[in-house]
C-alpha cells in the first residue's frame, strides 16, 4: 500500500525555493507514494508547471493571508487574522527598535503572525504518514496537519536572519526532522539553535538536468550588435540579500573603466525594485542594466548569456548557480558565508570577493579571458550534477 505524504509551500511565485520544489517533484517515487501538495495561496507563474502526478489540495481562504496586505485581508473578511497581523506589527517594530535591527521588523512580523494565525485555522482533514513543510510558514503544518512524522526545510543562512531566535526554536521543535540544503547552511543554523542537532540531516536542493535542458531549449537573442555585447544574466528577489545594488555600482565602475559593451539582465521581482530602477537612473544605467521582471522561464537566458553572476550578500545555496552549471554557462559568484558550497573556485567558475571592487574585478577577469572562460566551461561539461539520489535520504526516514 502506497505511504501518503503532504507538501506544503505558501504559493508556486518564482523563486529559488520554488524551482527547487518543481525540480524535486519532477524525480519523485510516485510508485511507492501518494503526494498532495498544499498550496496555501494558488497564485504563481510555477502553478503550471506541477507534475500532473502531484494532487493539488484545494485551496481554503483563510490560509491565504500571510502575505497578503493587511487592507486586503480586511477587504476579504479575515478580521481576526487582520488583527493578529496588526498586533504583530506594533510588537515587531518594538523589538526592531530595542535590538537596532539593520533590517528592520519584518522578519519576527512574519514569525509572529505565523504563529498567532495558524492556531485559528482550519484543521486538515486526512492522517498522513510523512509531511512536509518545504517553506516557510511552518508553523502551519505544524499545527493543522495530523501526520506520524514531520520534517522542515531551511533554505537559508540563518546566521544572517534577524529574527526573534525564542520564538523560531519554538517552532522548530514542533518537526521530527529538518532538512538543511548545505553544510554550511547546517553550521550556521546550529550555531544558532545548538540544541536541535539531533533533528538536522542534510537533503541538498533537488536538480533535474533534463528538465532544466527541456526548459532552456528555447532560443534567446541579447541583440549583439557587430562588435558584440557581453551579457551578464544575474536571477533572484529583487531584495537586499541578493546584493543587485551593488551589481548597478559594479557596472557603473566597469563602464567608467571602458567596458560599455557590457550589459546586465536580472531576472526576477521583489520589493526593492523601486529603489534598484532609481539606482539605475541615478548612474545612467538605463540601457545596460536591464530588469527583465518575472520570467516563468529564465534559463534560456541562463543558457545564452556570457556569464552568469551571483552577487548576493548571502545565501543559503542558490539554486540558480547549480541550474547555470548545468546550463554550462562562466560562473561568478560573491564570497557569501556558503559561496565554497556553490561550486569549486577556479574550476566550476570563480569566487570573488564580496563587494561592489571584488564584482568589478571579477568580471573584468572573465570579460577579458576568453580562455578562461572556455575551460570553465570545459569543466563544467565534464561534471554530472543531478542529484536525484539525495531523496533516498528523504524516503528512508519516511520508512523508518
Amino acid at each position: 500500500m502506497k505511504k501518503n505524504i503532504l507538501i506544503s509551500m505558501y504559493d508556486m511565485e518564482i523563486g529559488g525555493a520554488e524551482r527547487s520544489l518543481i525540480n524535486m517533484l519532477e524525480t519523485f517515487d510516485y510508485n511507492t507514494y501518494n503526494v498532495d501538495l498544499l498550496i496555501l495561496n494558488h497564485t504563481g507563474d510555477f502553478m503550471h508547471l506541477i507534475p500532473d502526478k502531484v494532487n493539488v489540495l484545494p485551496q481554503i481562504g483563510k490560509y491565504t493571508v500571510f502575505r497578503k496586505s493587511i487592507r486586503q485581508c480586511i477587504r476579504e473578511g479575515y478580521f481576526l487574522a487582520s488583527i493578529i497581523r496588526i498586533v504583530s506589527k506594533y510588537i515587531a517594530g518594538r523589538k526592531s527598535k530595542q535590538r537596532q535591527l539593520k533590517e528592520g521588523s519584518g522578519y519576527i512580523q512574519m514569525q509572529l503572525v505565523s504563529k498567532y494565525v495558524s492556531y485559528f485555522l482550519p484543521k486538515q482533514k486526512k492522517k498522513y504518514d510523512f509531511a512536509i513543510s518545504y517553506a516557510w510558514p511552518h508553523d502551519i503544518l505544524a499545527d493543522n496537519v495530523n501526520a506520524d512524522k514531520k520534517i522542515a526545510w531551511i533554505h537559508t543562512d540563518y546566521s544572517t536572519l534577524e529574527i526573534d531566535n525564542e520564538l523560531d526554536l519554538t517552532m522548530w521543535n514542533k518537526f521530527d526532522y529538518i532538512a538543511s540544503i548545505s553544510d554550511e547552511c547546517t553550521k550556521a543554523f546550529l550555531t544558532v539553535y545548538p540544541s536541535l542537532k539531533e533533528k538536522i540531516l542534510l537533503i541538498e536542493n533537488i536538480t533535474s538536468p533534463e528538465f532544466i535542458r527541456k526548459m532552456a531549449a528555447n532560443v534567446v537573442d541579447f541583440n549583439k550588435q557587430d562588435n558584440g555585447t557581453f551579457n551578464i544574466v544575474s536571477v533572484g528577489r529583487l531584495s537586499y540579500a541578493k546584493g543587485f545594488d551593488r551589481a548597478i555600482k559594479a557596472l557603473r565602475m566597469l563602464h567608467d573603466k571602458g567596458f560599455n559593451n557590457i550589459k546586465w539582465y536580472v531576472i526576477g521581482y521583489g520589493s526593492d525594485e523601486s529603489i534598484l530602477r532609481e539606482l539605475i537612473a541615478e548612474n545612467n544605467l538605463e540601457n545596460s542594466f536591464i530588469l527583465l521582471g518575472k520570467q516563468t522561464n529564465p534559463y534560456p537566458y541562463m543558457k545564452a548569456c556570457d556569464l552568469y553572476v551571483q552577487p548576493s550578500r548571502y545565501e543559503g545555496k542558490a539554486v540558480t548557480v547549480t541550474e547555470a552549471k548545468i546550463l554550462e554557462s562562466p560562473i561568478l559568484i560573491t564570497n557569501y558565508p556558503t559561496a565554497a558550497s556553490q561550486l569549486e573556485d577556479g574550476f566550476e567558475g570563480i569566487i570573488c570577493d564580496s563587494s561592489i571592487e571584488g564584482l568589478v574585478k571579477g568580471i573584468e577577469t572573465l570579460y577579458k579571458d576568453d580562455k578562461l572562460r572556455n575551460t570553465l566551461i570545459h569543466h563544467l561539461k565534464s561534471r554530472e550534477y543531478s542529484n536525484s539520489y539525495e531523496l533516498d535520504k528523504l524516503y528512508k526516514i519516511i520508512e523508518t
